[in-house]
């Protein structure tokens, strides 16, 4: 071990590192050369030169001297060692549990990592050898070394997995055990310390993993192997009297090579003698399912006969046809006759029955437990502390619901019906445990009070996962719907915000019908933001964030929450002096705290209060406050309290989980909360509870505070100061549109600003419209959905005779949804609804002026 002034130092040096350290040694000593022939010149020809120059030379290498002693002092320049090295990149290949060697494509080495001498052979007198070199004396490497080579010298990557008895240095040990080493090579890229193409080898020991691997295929075999070779024989047939599959153990008494079978290949003509063949097709006339016993003879390969007895079930299928057939064979010829070959299938039976994945019980005839398997009391529940499960009543486990519908199923399998309908039923123990229970009739025999088999799956992972499905789809249908509707009123808006920007041009502020006017608008404005609240909720609204005012946007939800949270809630709101600006989404943001308010609601069942708050947090308050993942900064909060029934530690800690709820089935989707968390973390924002349980809850939510730049400050005085647009125009526009309001509001409001307009109501209509105008148009404006043609079949249509077409697309939906749908976009602008007269006419404005520059 290396020792350091600090102490011992495990760092694993490596066994070669060739750095510019070299280079860096030659240069001092090229430096000592020069400064002792300058000295000796001095020595030689003093007397012949000027005194002046030999003492400025001297008190330049004084100044010098006096220079790097400060900087050495000071630090700016260091003595090369070892330790400078040692980077963090460093450190990760000179640990790391594989040999690393770097060399040139000769082979020549760079670097070689302590963990590479560890290999036998790796080191020649403690020299490290090259990685061809240390398998050079390995048979079994011979042409995986030549392709790593090749690889290296042709600047490839490379793998091989090579495979030497005894391993590298033979084992004194394990001389038949092999050995598996991973070695591999992959060019470097150039660096400063190179002056020529490197490659990277590594090598490592892989044994134990082929090992661990050979071992799990080894299992898996066996477990097969197991499973093929029962002791009893095992056949199935198709309703022709095809044998589809038989096991090794049968293939073995008939004399059959397995690996020649093929499904389908042999009948049971081949296999059973005499007219048995018949006997097994029949299946039972009244169409029950149950399993026969049959003493029969089966032919062997070579026309012998194999007494077996047969386990043979048989059905016939709804239409009558008899359907395939399963079939246990026990060969009659050596069954077991001692006491120690009836023990040992007794323990196979035994393992096979406790190490099921399902559990199994047999009862008595009034239904008590007589036997169970392990897994039984696992999936019901069941410590065995109190008392023993045997001679319980089933019912007993299992809830009231379902006592009834067991009862019969129970009686169904005592008169010993074939088929008894499956009961699925909750646990009575707390909690929502859930079992599918399966019953059949036992075999009964003298003095064996079993007389019902009783077959349990533990069905609660899968009825949580049912219920979850059927949530998601819920609010799948919910969110189209809501989708639908927001569409078709977006619509009506348009048409009620267009024509209220019809009037207000003809009605200034000191007509007496202004402030109605505005009224209208305002209102219409905010059931828009109505709409694309639900938009969001069907994922089909585009969200952009903005620079907000928070305290403008809890002023406008005031209205809804009031009405959202019952007349027995209270609301309050509180703002803070001079909150500052964040940069959300308004409907996120709109989201998050309708969502909030809601299940602060809910959790006060006997109504109480609910207070937001708007507030500023420096950074030191930030700082201060200690929420964990938070970093130090300015923030505005949003507090929304409540007085409600507050949460528990445990509860709080799995509230942002998805589909987790603590409100009743079919009260709570399980999705508000993870909602809102995602929301929040998107906006880079933080969301903290605060909860005590019976006092009520605080959801705190910090967001970044947003600090224009100057550029965007700039930008904002610069088009405040900007004159009006010209928003007229002469061109020819088709306005393609079903809603009548909207297309009549769209065709004035061009027509005002000096348009030519063309009306259609329909995009079959507008194909028309355009071979009466000889296609000769500047501009269309299209709905997206109409019925019969929509807007992106009708420009399909239209695109191949007018291919510098201009095309804006409107719709109430989000543009991403509406572009899915648009396989040629080009020339295709969106302009969402609802949209107002100004809006029409800027981006109406915007598009030709587009088209002018391009055609210029």
């Amino acid at each position: 071990m290396a020792t350091t002034p600090l102490g011992e130092d495990n760092y694993p040096d490596p066994l070669v590192s060739s750095s510019r350290g070299g280079a860096g040694l030659w240069r001092v000593a090229a430096l000592a050369v020069a400064l002792i022939g300058a000295a000796a010149g001095f020595a030689l020809l003093g007397d012949r030169m000027p005194s002046e120059l030999v003492i400025l030379f001297v008190g330049l290498l004084a100044v010098a001297g006096v220079f790097f002693l400060f900087g050495l002092a000071a630090g700016l320049f260091r003595f090369a060692s070892t330790d400078e090295r040692r980077t963090i990149a460093r450190a990760l290949v000179d640990t790391v549990n594989r040999g690393i060697v770097v060399a040139d494509r000769d082979g020549k080495i760079a670097y070689a990592n302590a963990q590479y001498g560890s290999f036998p052979g790796a080191l020649n007198n403690g020299v490290p050898v090259s990685i061809a070199r240390l398998f050079s004396g390995q048979a079994d490497a011979g042409e995986a070394i030549y392709r790593l080579t090749r690889a290296a010298k042709d600047g490839r990557s490379a793998i091989e997995d090579i495979r030497i008895v005894g391993g590298l240095g033979g084992s004194q040990t394990e001389t038949l055990r092999a050995f598996w080493y991973r070695a591999s090579v992959r060019p470097l890229p150039e660096t400063d310390d190179t002056s020529k193409p490197m490659v990277a080898w590594t090598v490592e020991d892989i044994t134990r993993d082929r090992e661990r691997n050979e071992t799990a295929f080894l299992d898996l075999q066996r477990a097969i192997d197991y499973l093929d070779h029962s002791p009893a024989g095992f056949f199935s047939a198709d309703d022709q009297g095809r044998i589809q599959y038989l096991n090794s153990t049968l293939a073995d008494w008939l004399g059959y090579d397995l690996a020649e079978f093929n499904a389908g290949q042999l009948s049971l003509g081949d296999v059973v003698r005499g007219d048995g063949a018949t006997l097994l097709m029949r299946g039972r006339g009244d169409g029950e399912i149950r399993t026969e016993i049959i003493d029969i003879d089966l032919v062997r390969r070579n026309g012998t006969a194999l007494p077996v007895r047969l386990l043979h079930r048989a059905a016939r299928l709804a239409d009558g046809e008899l359907g395939e057939t399963r079939t246990l064979v026990l060969d009659r010829s050596s069954a077991p006759e001692t006491e120690e070959e009836l023990r040992a299938a007794e323990v196979r039976f035994s393992r096979f029955f406790n190490d099921t994945p399902f559990a199994i019980a047999t009862l008595d005839a009034a239904g008590r437990i007589v036997r169970t398997n392990a897994p039984f009391g696992r999936i019901f529940r069941w410590s065995g502390e109190e008392k023993s499960l045997e001679m319980q009543p089933i019912q007993e486990l299992i809830g009231e619901a379902s006592r009834e519908k067991l009862s019969r199923a129970l009686s169904d399998a005592q008169a010993q019906r074939s088929e008894v309908e499956p009961v699925d039923a909750l646990l009575s123990v707390e909690g929502d445990h859930a079992v599918r229970l399966y019953i059949s009739a036992s075999e009964v025999s003298a003095g064996s009070p079993e007389q019902v088999n009783v077959y349990a799956l533990d069905m609660t992972e899968q009825r949580k996962l049912e219920a979850q499905f059927a949530q998601s789809q819920k609010m799948q249908a919910v969110g189209q719907l809501a989708g639908g509707v927001a569409h078709d009123f977006n619509n009506l808006l348009t048409a009620i915000i267009g024509f209220s920007d019809l009037l207000l041009l003809k009605h200034k502020p000191g007509d007496p019908s202004f402030n109605e006017l505005m009224q209208i608008k305002q209102n219409a404005n905010r059931a828009a933001g109505l709409t694309r609240q639900l938009l969001a909720f069907s994922r089909r609204q585009t969200l952009r964030p903005q620079v907000l005012e928070l305290p403008l946007i809890v002023d406008d939800l005031t209205v809804l929450l009031k009405r959202m949270i019952g007349e027995k809630n209270q609301l309050s709101v509180e703002h803070g002096r001079n909150i500052w600006p964040v940069r959300a989404d308004v409907v996120q943001l709109e989201q998050v705290i309708i969502n909030l308010v809601v299940n602060a609601r809910d959790a006060m069942p006997d109504g109480g209060s609910i207070t937001l708050r708007t507030s500023n947090i420096t950074e030191d308050e930030a700082r201060s406050l200690r929420f964990e993942g938070m970093a130090a900064a300015d923030y505005v909060l949003i507090d929304v309290e409540d007085t409600g029934t507050g949460m528990s530690p445990e509860v709080m800690a799995k509230i942002f989980e998805p589909f987790f709820t603590t409100k009743e089935l079919g009260k709570g989707t399980g999705l508000g909360l993870s909602t809102v968390y995602g929301i929040v973390k998107q906006t880079e924002g933080f969301i903290y509870p605060v909860s005590t349980v019976g006092v009520g809850t605080t959801f705190k939510i910090f967001l970044p505070r947003y600090v224009p730049t100057a550029e965007e400050a700039a930008a904002k005085v610069a088009a405040a100061a900007a004159p009006a647009k010209d928003l007229t125009g002469h061109e020819r526009i088709l306005l393609v549109e079903d809603e009548e309001s909207v297309r009549a509001f769209s065709a004035r409001a061009l027509r005002a600003t000096g348009y030519e307009v063309f009306e259609a109501d329909s995009g079959e209509e507008a194909l028309f419209v355009l071979e009466d105008l000889d296609y000769k148009v500047d501009l269309i404006i299209s709905d997206v959905v109409m019925p019969e043609m929509d807007g992106p079949t009708m420009l399909k249509a239209i695109r191949p005779k007018m291919t510098n077409l201009k095309i804006i697309f409107v719709s109430g939906y989000a543009e991403e949804s509406v572009r899915r749908d648009i396989e040629d976009d080009q020339s295709v602008d969106f302009l969402p609804k609802p949209y107002s007269l100004d809006q029409i006419n800027t981006k109406v404005k915007e598009v030709l002026q587009r088209l002018d520059k391009s055609d210029a």
